[in-house]
């Protein structure tokens, strides 16, 4: 339980800037602290009264006019950083220190201190003797104090303007703890009371707001759990419209496809009709061409080889069919193609067309744009293989 109370006091007493034990802690006014140094290098160059951004929470606040250097010190933080020290490593009772020096050579552990009085770090046997003072009892606190319980006690401090004076008023008009030398100087007209009875209130206001904030955190836990699950329904819903739009989007393939097919096939029946007559063309011509040259082979063979008795003998029947050869006009029959056009869709009309359907969506409170449409158009190649 110490260990692991030592261990967030530690935390609490770690400059977020440079990583170490706070060294001059200073609070800005949105309540974060840092090391003093540490404001200094970070805000080097800029002047005194200019606006400049918390490091962690970046909220403005302007730099004193006295410089960082005016900004308040931590106390809160700085108790943390002498616990947590106190915690961690033993120390030594600061009155038997002093009397080693004259002469004493064992210095007892200390396990208590004075924390109102003599700020010192005392052993048992300083402890009581502390606790017999003639003015009275001494105020003192055991080192092992839980964090937590520490935080909770009502803590005296220095004044930020005389560090030899404890504070024990609060200014309600200046919200700040001072001395009795404050109050005389500048806070003698002020509404003025002590601090703890401020203090009393405060603690009423601090709970009520930190129950506020605590009923926020959850609240906005609970809208941010919503908004992730909406998300995920969000994203499920549009993956099922992605199929949805892909499955139309096959549809719509298929009818082209069918079309295609369609007109291609078409083609294709022409395409074999045309065939079928022209080879009809050409057999004929090819037959009429036989036919001829035959004649003309056996004329002229009788011509040259044959006799006046043969040539009279077949003169009449040869001229006959020569007639009949000539007056065959095979070269009418000739081969005429169908006159066949292709004319395409205007794909820009196409392009117009809502082939696939329209997403509609609504627009939801807390969006920041208008109703829209958004329109998904399948464009197909519809002459490109696939």
């Amino acid at each position: 339980m110490a260990t692991a109370a030592a261990s967030v006091t530690v935390d609490l007493a770690t400059c977020p800037i440079c990583l170490e034990m706070f060294d001059n802690p200073k609070s800005l006014p949105c309540r974060h602290a840092f090391c003093l140094k540490c404001l200094q290098g970070h805000f080097k160059g800029k002047c005194l009264g200019n606006e400049v951004p918390c490091p962690i929470c970046r909220k403005d606040f302007k730099i004193p006019s006295e410089g960082l250097e005016g900004l308040r010190h931590h106390f809160l933080v700085q108790r943390l950083k002498v616990e947590s020290g106190a915690e961690i490593d033993e120390v030594s009772c600061e009155v038997c220190m002093e009397e080693s020096q004259e002469g004493c050579d064992h210095i007892p552990t200390a396990i208590a201190y004075v924390c109102v009085d003599c700020n010192q770090k005392l052993c048992e046997r300083c402890r009581k003797s502390h606790r017999r003072w003639k003015g009275g009892a001494h105020q003192v606190k055991p080192l092992e104090v839980e964090v937590d319980q520490a935080l909770i006690q009502p803590e005296e401090c220095s004044c930020d303007m005389h560090k030899n004076k404890l504070v024990e008023l609060y200014c309600l008009d200046c919200g700040e703890n001072i001395c009795l030398v404050c109050f005389a100087i500048k806070h003698r007209y002020h509404n003025i009371h002590e601090i703890p009875e401020v203090a009393d209130d405060l603690r009423l206001r601090i709970d009520d707001d930190s129950k506020k904030v605590q009923s926020a955190i959850n609240v906005v836990r609970e809208q941010s759990e919503q908004a992730r699950q909406k998300v995920a329904d969000f994203r499920s819903k549009t993956e099922n419209m992605k199929s949805k739009v892909r499955a139309v989007g096959e549809e719509v393939k298929r009818a082209v496809d069918s079309q295609i097919n369609d007109v291609l096939m078409e083609l294709q029946s022409v395409t074999s009709e045309s065939a079928k007559q022209a080879e009809s063309v050409q057999e004929a011509y090819q037959l009429a061409i036989v036919f001829m040259e035959s004649f003309h082979a056996y004329s002229r063979e009788l011509l040259d080889k044959g006799g006046p008795s043969d040539i009279t003998r077949a003169a009449c029947e040869l001229h006959d069919r020569a007639t009949e050869l000539l007056d065959d006009d095979v070269i009418a029959d000739k081969y005429r193609p169908p006159h066949v056009t292709f004319t395409p869709v205007d794909i820009t009309q196409v392009k117009r067309l809502n082939l696939i359907g329209g997403v509609t969506t609504d627009n939801q409170p807390g969006w920041s744009h208008d109703i829209y449409w958004i329109k998904v158009f399948l464009f197909c190649n519809l002459y490109k293989e696939r």
